[in-house]
């Protein structure tokens, strides 16, 4: 359905501050992770059909970060694995089957702007405040590859696919916009760097694997570019470009199995245009006059399946991801449930408080809304404590009557 929805439509509204990142689960499509400046992550159930109502509940609430929480990814080949970056500067590896974090990367030293995973999800690329590009071993956080660009200031980063090279967006030491395309096992230089232009917002990169095309779209930019990725010299070669007068503030991405292969969609965005408070779906369609499945342009590409479990991937497998076919008949939906981890009750008492038991407020107005929860708990129990005063008179009065009252023989 299109249109403006209604001022009072539904909404997801748990968390008591801004929520500045959400991912969609790979593998159980009614999924999301969400990360917020209340320090938080949570993990959402959409129910079948949609929200009816306001949903204020998290399946999952994960603390771990003791700043706000910028980033979230979901591990490209196992199930319940998911990343999350703080503005603590750490990287915390969760296990959603037990809801805990089991890995802590902890190698920047500023801001982490960006992550990134290769194929199989054995490498994570990160982008840093630092101005420092990174590629990092997730499991033993221990940093491969790392280069310092201070001709080329890093933003996003993007894994190429396959092809063991890494792109990444970012401003040249003149403040204009360029890319540059990495070796991932040596990052001492980068293979090429080309200037875009001299506009000022993010760019923000989208690769597609299957047919090797780049797409850029910068942050209040009305176009978007696309590239076609080669093996060989000049690597990156320039096709053509979206345009329109209306400038996006963010992009969302459809998955694979969700274009419309009938009319030769390859790739469909999602812009985000906060002038007219709407968002705008933008197809890219490879032109064929035949209605029949274009095998070419439609390659086997990553499904619904995992290819492990998270113990699987933790115990230091690592496996290519499941591949599906996109013509009709083929899709297969997932049978996965996301199942909520059951919680061993533990304890971290500080000054007579159980801390995890009573996580402290994060903003003013969790503070306040938790203050005025306490003011309604004291009262109900000062009016239960005033019953229970009165009860205990009655039953006294009951005890000295019986005491009085002479014995039956």
């Amino acid at each position: 359905q299109t249109g403006r929805i209604e001022p009072n439509y539904p909404k997801v509204c748990g968390h008591q501050g801004n929520v500045l990142d959400i991912k969609w689960n790979p593998f159980i499509e009614n999924i999301i992770a969400s990360c917020s400046e209340d320090a938080s992550v949570r993990i959402w159930e959409i129910p079948e059909g949609g929200l009816k109502k306001n949903m204020t509940e998290a399946v999952l609430e994960l603390y771990g970060h003791s700043r706000r929480v910028g980033l979230v990814e979901w591990h490209p080949t196992t199930n319940n694995i998911l990343f999350s970056a703080g503005y603590d500067y750490k990287v915390l590896i969760w296990n959603l089957d037990i809801g805990e974090p089991v890995k802590m990367i902890d190698c920047h030293t500023d801001v982490i702007l960006c992550m990134s995973f290769n194929t199989d999800g054995s490498l994570l690329a990160t982008t840093c405040k630092d101005k420092k590009l990174r590629v990092v071993e997730p499991r033993s956080g221990r940093v491969l590859q790392e280069a310092s660009c201070k001709n080329h200031r890093v933003n996003r980063v993007v894994f190429l696919g396959s092809t063991k090279r890494l792109l990444t967006t970012g401003v040249s030491r003149w403040n204009t916009r360029q890319i540059a395309l990495w070796d991932q096992e040596d990052l001492s230089m980068p293979l090429i760097e080309e200037e875009i232009d001299g506009l000022s917002g993010l760019l923000f990169p989208f690769y597609d694997a299957d047919t090797h095309m780049l797409y850029l779209a910068g942050k209040g930019d009305g176009n978007i570019r696309y590239y076609e990725i080669g093996s060989e010299k000049p690597y990156v070669s320039y096709l053509m470009e979206f345009r329109s007068p209306a400038p996006q503030k963010g992009l969302g991405v459809m998955p694979k199995h969700g274009l419309d292969v009938s009319a030769c969609e390859v790739f469909r965005f999602y812009k985000l245009v906060t002038l007219k408070g709407l968002i705008e779906p933008i197809s890219m369609i490879v032109p064929r006059r035949s209605e029949t499945y274009q095998e070419d342009i439609y390659p086997m590409t990553p499904g619904t399946e995992p290819a492990l479990t998270p113990d699987e991937w933790l115990s230091g497998m690592n496996r290519d991801p499941i591949l599906m076919s996109l013509k009709e008949g083929s899709k297969k939906t997932s049978k996965l449930v996301f199942k909520t981890p059951a919680r061993e009750k533990k304890s971290v008492v500080v000054n007579g408080i159980d801390l995890l038991e009573n996580v402290p407020p994060r903003t003013e107005n969790e503070l306040l809304r938790m203050f005025f929860r306490q003011q309604d708990e004291i009262r109900r129990l000062k009016d239960e404590l005033s019953q229970k005063d009165i009860r205990i008179r009655q039953l006294q009065l009951e005890l000295k009557n019986l005491r009085k009252s002479p014995k039956n023989n």
